[in-house]
């Protein structure tokens, strides 16, 4: 008989990559496969964005990143109690140019999705 390797979490779930790019906190994984839909693929889309974007910010800008993505849920009630984390997010994307226009644009779907 062969052992297989499966991971189930039920809760948040931090993967620490050696103190570098972490990008924030999963969720929702329960059995192995994660619903993404609506505010779920639209929190992990900004996720993703803020840690591509994190190279281009000052170490004050990456460490206001930084204290942001934990508060990042796809929890609607609680997104609507942390909309200074959101606008600051956005400041931050107006902030760097070009660059942080996919971030921007992310922040406003997400804050259409909780209207």
């Amino acid at each position: 008989m062969s052992e297989t390797s499966s991971s189930n979490y039920y809760g948040p779930v931090v993967n620490m990559n050696d103190g570098h790019d972490n990008v924030g906190i999963n969720y929702g994984t329960v059995g192995g496969g994660v619903q993404e839909t609506g505010l779920g693929a639209a929190v992990a889309e900004l996720t993703r964005l803020l840690g591509e974007l994190r190279e281009h910010l000052t170490p004050e800008q990456d460490r206001t990143v930084e204290r942001a993505l934990p508060e990042l849920s796809p929890d609607p009630g609680a997104l609507r109690e942390r909309g200074l984390v959101l606008a600051r997010v956005a400041q931050i994307a107006a902030a760097v140019g070009t660059v942080g226009q996919p971030v921007a644009d992310a922040v406003a779907r997400l804050l259409a999705l909780l209207d």
